[in-house]
């Protein structure tokens, strides 16, 4: 299994070699990428190695070519359907978001509980929940986004789990844990903001004493 982490670096090496491109690089060195992405030239050969992609020494990657085969890798080569349950703040958000479709992700569909919010005839229909298992079923979708209020993440999740859905992005504030063959990634945002704040008050501190 591949680890996580080298994963989301395979993402900034695939944003970076777009920047790259935009400037007019046609080949690339690992010295490229690793300025970029923030990391040591050793550890993109490294993870290049564990997917088989080798370049040249003195000619480096070609840019094209190696933007096509992380595509590929990371499933980005085809476009990527996924549904979204829970319209509020953070789901309208989401559904606004543009940078989704240029990077082969689309929201097929979102669902809702509070019949106010569902609107069939928007961009991105917004359907009512007990539709969700038929929906899915019919577009062959996998992954999905839960943004609800943490008392009702647990119940959704099951319902998201028990029509087929196999990776699910988490917003809820709350630890969600997948079972057999289902992956959740949990995003807190306010652990994430907690976290940043401590450090940047932290990273003050140190240079007041200093």
């Amino acid at each position: 299994m591949i680890n996580r982490k080298c994963i989301i670096r395979l993402s900034r090496y695939k944003s970076a070699l777009k920047r790259l491109k935009a400037l007019g690089f046609v080949k690339v060195f690992s010295g490229n990428l690793a300025d970029a992405a923030g990391v040591t030239s050793s550890q993109v050969r490294k993870d290049f190695s564990l997917f088989g992609i080798t370049g040249n020494r003195r000619g480096g990657y070609n840019v094209d070519e190696l933007i096509e085969r992380i595509q590929e890798i990371l499933g980005k080569n085809e476009l990527q359907k996924v549904v979204l349950i829970g319209a509020g703040h953070i789901g309208n958000a989401l559904l606004r978001y543009k940078g989704f479709e240029t990077g082969g992700i689309k929201i097929m569909g979102a669902f809702d509980i509070d019949p106010e919010k569902v609107r069939s005839d928007g961009e991105v229909p917004v359907l009512p929940l007990e539709e969700f298992h038929e929906f899915v079923h019919k577009h062959s979708i996998r992954v999905g986004i839960l943004a609800v209020p943490d008392v009702a993440a647990h119940h959704v999740s099951e319902i998201m789990i028990g029509a087929g859905i196999t990776g699910i992005l988490n917003f809820a504030p709350i630890q969600l844990r997948g079972a057999e063959g289902v992956i959740i990634n949990n995003i807190n945002l306010e652990v994430e903001l907690e976290n940043l704040i401590y450090f940047v008050n932290a990273s003050e501190k140190t240079g007041k004493k200093g």
